[in-house]
């Protein structure tokens, strides 16, 4: 697996951007619904498949490309939408995790069975 160098691949997207004038059209809001759009297409491939061929999908070559394929383009617009509003996406989600740590503990073990005590 590679390591996600988000910086790295910001620069990559912003520069793709410039050089073809498309800056102008990555407003915040232009952003967050293109990213809306592609994960849009993305739960699409999975639409009306059962449980067994979502959890198969990667199993089939072309099906995988069309998954990989999605999965870049929310990712795409994710990374540019948080540089144009000045977001950390990988701050975010440590934070976020950590909250919900907090919010959702997990579950206690269950107590030596108490009904069955002796006494």
């Amino acid at each position: 697996m590679t390591e996600l160098d988000v910086p790295r691949l910001q620069r990559r997207l912003a520069a793709f951007a410039a050089a073809r004038d498309w800056e102008q059209y990555h407003t915040p809001k232009n952003l967050a619904i293109a990213l809306n759009v592609e994960a849009a297409e993305l739960a699409e491939i999975f639409q009306w498949l059962t449980p067994e061929q979502s959890a198969a999908i990667m199993d089939d070559p072309a099906s995988a490309h069309r998954v990989a394929d999605e999965v870049a383009d929310v990712l795409a617009y994710l990374l540019q939408f948080c540089q144009v509003v000045g977001v950390d996406p990988l701050a975010a989600l440590a934070a976020k995790i950590d909250r919900n740590e907090e919010r959702f503990p997990p579950a206690s073990p269950p107590k030596q069975d108490d009904c069955h005590s002796s006494e």
